[in-house]
């Protein structure tokens, strides 16, 4: 019984660093998002300032609640720039935001990399443990890339997206989250 139990704390220590890898990889798409907001320029400049700005501000509260997550499961949080550094898989390459496209297409990277990291690594080793707390809790972080994921799309197939009606829709649906 006693194996049993090991292998157990084992692969819930595995979760709480998974958790921790997921924030830092947050923290950088995060920090990536933020520039975008404050740099890009180009003909569409105050949709895409003001599209970055509520992406940014949606990251912020997940990195919060994953942070506050990873406490909860009895680990420690990652806080520093430079452990989410050394331990985060998204690139933490700058783009050129003179070219719009180019920043949208790396930030659908990042999305694609951190839903990839969920599915394929954080839900199985919940599963083995029967961690229905952070199974819940990470399909709610996916459904949110899934949308960001929709939205950075729709830029990149409609050349003059009007993102107004989508940025309030999606405030909308952020403020009654916060609710």
């Amino acid at each position: 019984m006693k194996l049993k139990s090991e292998m157990m704390d084992k692969v819930k220590n595995e979760v709480g660093t998974l958790l921790n890898k997921l924030l830092a990889d947050e923290y950088v798409l995060y920090t990536k998002t933020r520039n975008a907001h404050w740099n890009v320029t180009g003909s569409n400049f105050y949709e895409l300032h003001k599209f970055f700005e509520i992406q940014h501000d949606v990251l912020d509260v997940m990195i919060d609640d994953i942070a506050e997550r990873i406490r909860a499961t009895g680990h420690f949080a990652l806080g520093s720039l430079r452990d989410f550094l050394r331990v985060t898989q998204v690139s933490e390459e700058n783009s050129d935001f003179g070219n719009s496209t180019q920043i949208i297409q790396t930030l659908i990277i990042d999305h694609e990399t951190i839903l990839h990291i969920i599915r394929n690594d954080i839900i199985p080793n919940s599963e083995k443990i029967k961690d229905y707390g952070t199974i819940d809790f990470v399909l709610g972080i996916i459904e949110q890339h899934e949308k960001m994921l929709w939205m950075l799309r729709a830029f990149l197939s409609e050349p003059f997206f009007s993102a107004i009606d989508h940025i309030r829709n999606i405030s909308d649906q952020f403020a009654e989250r916060q609710n």
